[in-house]
């Protein structure tokens, strides 16, 4: 549910509790994580602005794209670039993440990319240190919402291009102190899970509160060729399915699934509507047998008659104890046959008790409640 994942992060972290950490993963079959990204980025600073938000900035870490993308992305949606510099501020690791543009560069040709683009932009170029990176998003944080209770909430483009840099050790431990922050209200960002061995990608997880996976629309059958096969990657290309766990604080975890599309204003998210029975068939491998029951064989097994079930013949039934009855107390003429029934033409078992002083559950039937 991505209305739901926002309606989180936008209420952020209560007090003494962890911010809430969103972790959207993709792969190569359904790249669309980076879609989903924007679109979460979108609707923050739409409540930032609105001020509906517990954060009152936001600080976008750029690993992946530059800050002149972020600038384009959030003009063309509406937003007054000129004015966002007082609640969102861009930590440039794109240019230049190691250095080295700095040192083969002549100072002659040395321009200040943060002049060309209208967005509050600082160059971070030691992304291998994450304390360091740590040290630097807290300090951008409290220059855009002050040194009070205020919070922000921290971007990351790409989870992937910090493990390329750095130790998974060391991306957690960065992750574990955004989250543990007082001034930090939620974090969010990117992983491509199919570039990380599944440790990796179980940990990251284990560190969010939330993790969006991007799933394709259709997994091609094994073997599968056609032009099925071939409708159904074309439909990849467009959609696919948008499963979300979340983790509740009473320790319950949600599942939910959404299907999205990919359209040229962006994406947009609906409802799982029912999949067709012919695409079904497509990918089910084709078997000898038939697992689904007409209705004449239904109506078969409705009638077999299970071994000791009981006829139904409309009266109760009862099972002798070895106690008299109260009617047989009345009257003694009547021998005690309370467990024998009137019509019946076979043998039976009267038991009678030792004495009385046996406990009452020592000669009961235990399966008496099951009608066998």
């Amino acid at each position: 549910m991505a209305d739901s994942i926002c309606r989180t992060l936008r209420d952020g972290a209560l007090e003494g509790e962890l911010a809430p950490t969103l972790t959207i993963k993709d792969s190569l079959a359904s790249p669309f994580a980076f879609h989903v990204f924007s679109h979460i980025l979108l609707q923050l600073s739409s409540h930032i602005i609105a001020q509906k938000s517990q954060s009152q900035g936001i600080v976008i870490v750029a690993l992946k794209r530059s800050p002149s993308f972020y600038a384009a992305v959030l003009n063309m949606n509406g937003v007054d670039v000129a004015s966002s510099n007082k609640w969102i501020h861009i930590l440039d690791c794109y240019s230049d993440p190691l250095g080295w543009k700095e040192k083969i560069r002549k100072p002659v040709n040395v321009t200040n990319c943060s002049h060309q683009i209208s967005l509050a932009t600082s160059s971070f170029k030691t992304v291998k240190d994450l304390d360091k990176l740590f040290l630097v998003i807290t300090d951008l944080g409290r220059g855009l919402v002050g040194e009070n209770k205020s919070r922000f909430c921290v971007a990351i483009d790409s989870l992937s291009e910090l493990l390329r840099h750095a130790s998974l050790q060391s991306v957690a431990g960065l992750l574990s102190d955004l989250r543990s922050h007082d001034q930090i209200s939620n974090i969010f960002g990117l992983l491509h899970s199919d570039l990380h061995d599944e440790r990796a990608v179980a940990a990251l997880e284990y560190m969010s509160s939330m993790v969006a996976s991007v799933d394709p629309y259709y997994h091609s059958a094994d073997g599968q060729k056609g032009s099925l096969d071939k409708s159904f990657s074309e439909q990849n290309f467009t959609k696919g399915k948008f499963n979300v766990r979340s983790k509740r604080r009473n320790g319950r975890v949600r599942v939910t699934c959404e299907e999205f599309k990919v359209e040229p204003g962006g994406i947009s998210f609906a409802p799982v509507l029912s999949v067709d029975e012919t695409a079904i068939a497509g990918l089910l491998p084709k078997v000898q047998f038939n697992l689904q029951l007409s209705e004449k064989e239904r109506i078969d097994r409705s009638n077999v008659v299970l071994p000791f079930e009981h006829q139904g013949t409309g009266k109760p039934i009862k099972i002798y104890d070895g106690r008299r009855s109260l009617e047989e107390s009345n009257s003694e003429a009547n021998p005690i046959s309370s467990g024998k029934k009137e019509d019946s033409a076979v043998g039976e078992i009267i038991y009678f008790r030792d004495s009385d002083d046996e406990m009452p559950d020592s000669d009961e039937d235990p399966d008496d409640d099951l009608d066998i």
